[in-house]
């Protein structure tokens, strides 16, 4: 007589009943998949405000290439850190840099060079372009300035 081991025993062969040890098996195999698959987007739904955070603190300074190319009244978006700010090359020929996210609700601002301002579509906010206070809507904040040095090569960017 051959020894068997626990998973030959589980597994019916074809055309027998299962047993309820193998059904519980399965079922509890197919639970701790269900438990994992649920548990990861939670985990990283509440990890990533820390990780941004994190990440964001840790960028203090951008270089950006060619941007001292950038003609005037003209924007250029880039990312500092892991968040959306802008560079204005202003048509007087200022340079100012700011966050582009909304201190409303977070959401992306614009730079409308027609109407020189900054706006918010989400809420209708507005921003003045030069030292990012708001001027209308709901926004609470002014958004927050950066450092600009501009030279030959590139434009740096950093926290003021």
């Amino acid at each position: 007589m051959s020894e068997t081991t626990n998973l030959e025993q589980m597994v019916p062969e074809p055309g027998e009943p299962a047993t309820r040890r193998a059904f519980l098996a399965a079922a509890g195999a197919a639970g701790v998949c269900y438990t994992l698959a649920m548990a990861y987007p939670i985990y990283r739904y509440l990890a990533s405000p820390v990780e941004m955070a994190m990440s964001a603190a840790a960028v203090t300074e951008v270089t950006l290439k060619d941007a001292q190319k950038l003609p005037l009244g003209s924007v250029l978006m880039f990312k500092f850190g892991t968040a959306p700010a802008m560079l204005i090359h202003h048509q007087d020929g200022r340079w100012v840099a700011m966050t582009a996210v909304c201190t409303h609700l977070g959401c992306t601002v614009q730079y409308e060079a027609q109407q020189d301002r900054i706006h918010c579509g989400c809420h209708g906010g507005v921003y003045n372009p030069y030292t990012g206070a708001n001027v209308s809507g709901p926004p609470p904040r002014p958004l927050k300035l950066y450092k600009v040095t501009v030279n030959d090569a590139a434009v740096n960017v950093s926290r003021a």
